[in-house]
This record gives C-alpha cells, structure tokens and sequence, in this order.
C-alpha cells in the first residue's frame, strides 16, 4: 500500500501595504478635489420641509406674503403668487385656471425656447412691488431637461448685479 505523501505549502502573510499605499493616495486626491469643486457648485437652494404645524401668529399680526411660485410646463412660465396666476386672467373672482389648457404667463418662444429674458423682467416688475421679498418656490414638470432649469433658477434669482429672488425652494409639479 503505497502512502500519499502531503506537501504542506508554507505561506507568507498577505502584503496589502502596496494596497494600503493606493487607497490612502486615491482619498487624498479625492478631498482636495472635491473642495475645489465646491465652490463652483454651490447655490442656495432649500428643500420643502415636512413637519407639525407651527403655531399661527394672531392675525392682526400676520404679514400677508407673496409666495412666489414658478412653474416651468412645456408651454413656457407660469408665475402664481397669493393672488393667482399672474397675466393669465383680470377677474379675481375668476376661479383658478386649469393648467393644461391656460395660456402661460410667459409663453414660449416662435422657434419653441423658453423665454428666459421675458421671466427676469417678470420677476424685475415682481421684485419692485414687493423689494422686501426673496423666497421663490420652483417646481416643473417632470420632462423638462434639468438644463431648463437650472437657466431659470439663474433667470429669477438675478438680473445683472441685481439680486431678485435668491431663496429657491424645489417643488413638485
């Protein structure tokens, strides 16, 4: 009877230094990086928030605000606020329009871009009624390229050296 015969291999320890070495470079990279970056990217831009209801100050109290909204559809800008829809009708007591079938307040253009320079003087006339008044809430349809709306938050937000309405807050439409 013949007998096998097992050869042990005799391992060494895993060297994961050369690993360690790649990794501690690559976050380093990374960190740097990324602060640089940063300063490119940053806008101010607040989020809904979701919560109990505050207590309601006394209405003698209560300011009545503007709550600015942008709508971007396929058909151009719709600019609401407390009041309604602006330019879409003259009679308050009209009830609210259907936005599938009312006219923008700032419709596209003839060759089908949206009217970037006609939404800034929109919001130039808004800011001088109401100077005080930063926050704009933004919502879009869920097909409008993010490029879209990027250029309208840049088109409420300023005109020139002149802050408008800088306080975004995102939206769902």
């Amino acid at each position: 009877m013949r007998r096998r015969h097992h050869h042990h291999e005799r391992t060494g320890e895993l060297n994961i230094v050369p690993y360690l070495d790649i990794m501690v470079n690559l976050t380093m990279f990374m960190l740097v990086s990324m602060t640089s970056v940063i300063h490119f990217g940053i806008l101010n831009v607040s989020a809904p928030s979701y919560g109990p209801a505050q207590a309601q100050a006394p209405k003698a109290e209560k300011k009545l605000e503007l709550l600015l909204t942008v709508a971007i559809s396929q058909k151009g800008f719709f600019v609401a606020g407390s009041g309604g829809v602006l330019g879409v009708t003259t009679d308050p007591a009209a009830p609210p329009p259907d936005p599938k079938t009312a006219a923008p307040t700032v419709p596209r253009t003839a060759d089908g871009r949206y009217d970037f320079a006609s939404l800034t003087r929109k919001m130039v006339d808004i800011k001088d009624r109401f100077p005080s008044e930063s926050r704009v809430i933004l919502v879009a349809d869920p097909a409008i390229p993010y490029e879209t709306v990027i250029q309208t938050m840049d088109a409420i937000r300023e005109d020139g050296p002149r802050k408008l309405f800088f306080d975004v807050t995102m939206g769902a439409l």
